[in-house]
């Protein structure tokens, strides 16, 4: 199985052009509000028309420009998940359910057996203002499943849960999303709940997407500076190249061995958690501006002594390396940490 993108859609000043391949397996894009995603979602599944391009899943066309191919929702057997769910709210869980199906044979068999794989028995009756958030997204998993979509559409689907009840409901959509067996695409602005489902990554900015990858290739090497900060890199200075591997960082006032060609970077980047404590490669005088503790470390905010205009550095360290307010500190930030980044 396979799904095909590659349009184009102008709305007012914001222009949505994107182009990828997704297999078996999850894609998530992620991106900052307003940078595209639902609306890719909703151009796939129908809801929204493109004014450009052409959309391809599994050698179905539904979506061509040139050929005037458009089929609308109920014919291209995608399943989409909305934030909010959408059930019918004078509907009970078996009606909710029934409703997505197609064939009127065997309907009543096909809904038994949907039920019972999501774990729904007992509440068939229940009407959505009697569930819980997790159990009213299980309901509506099962409208979308039961009728054999090729594709899922995942539109932020924890957006609506309380906290201590993601990492739950996270691990039943895993499971889900790993029997369905074919493409997943998987909307969201949260990269750990990202890097927790997805196998691969496209990072997307102001309607295109920067990065397209395996998700550990993409958050070993995000490549842009929107994508370092997506994937979860507090710390990025300009730089200014100083020979074929070294370079000066405006932000922190040091230069700095990057271990390979500067190339084309603008800027450079390293996580918090490593940076590295003590003297050693990369070595950077610091002065601790505020110290955050958490329950099982200390982020500290560095301002670096010898720049100019220092910007601040987040460093998380273990409890037993943390520091006070005003203190002087040395870290150093080994080259193979570093990520090189353009604009």
């Amino acid at each position: 199985m396979s799904l095909t993108v590659d349009i184009e859609k102008t709305l007012g000043a914001f222009h949505l052009n994107v182009r990828f391949e997704a297999g078996n397996g999850v894609l998530s894009l992620l991106g900052a509000s307003g940078c595209g995603k639902s609306m890719t979602l909703k151009c796939i599944a129908g809801i929204e028309r493109p004014d450009r391009g052409r959309i391809v899943l599994s050698g179905v066309t539904l979506f061509d420009s040139e050929k005037h191919i458009d089929l609308p929702p109920q014919k291209r057997r995608v399943g989409y998940l909305f934030q909010q769910y959408a059930l019918f709210p004078n509907m009970t869980v078996r009606q909710n359910i029934r409703c997505g199906v197609r064939e009127r044979e065997g309907a009543d068999a096909v809904v038994d057996a949907i039920i019972r794989k999501m774990h729904l028995d007992g509440m068939e009756k229940l009407r959505p203002r009697q569930l819980s958030g997790g159990q009213q997204q299980r309901v509506a998993l099962a409208r979308i499943l039961v009728n054999g979509p090729e594709v899922l559409l995942l539109d932020e689907p924890f957006s609506a849960l309380d906290s201590h009840l993601r990492l739950e409901l996270e691990q039943e959509v895993r499971a889900i999303i790993r029997d369905f067996g074919k493409p997943v695409l998987f909307v969201s602005h949260d990269r750990e709940e990202v890097f927790r489902l997805t196998d691969s990554i496209a990072i997307m900015r102001d309607g295109g997407i920067e990065t397209l990858g395996e998700k550990n290739a993409v958050f070993a090497d995000p490549k842009t500076v929107n994508g370092a900060a997506l994937t979860g890199c507090r710390n990025i200075s300009r730089i200014t190249p100083r020979g074929e591997t070294r370079a000066y960082a405006l932000d922190w006032g040091v230069e700095l061995e990057l271990g390979r060609p500067v190339g084309g970077a603008q800027y450079v980047g390293i996580r918090g958690h490593d940076i590295q404590p003590g003297d050693g490669e990369n070595a950077l005088r610091c002065r601790v501006a505020e110290a955050v503790e958490n329950p099982f470390s200390v982020t500290l905010l560095l301002r670096p002594l010898d720049a100019i205009a220092p910007g601040a550095l987040v460093y998380r360290t273990s409890k037993k390396h943390g520091a006070h307010a005003s203190q002087a500190l040395t870290v150093h930030m080994p080259h193979e940490f570093l990520l090189l980044l353009k604009e």
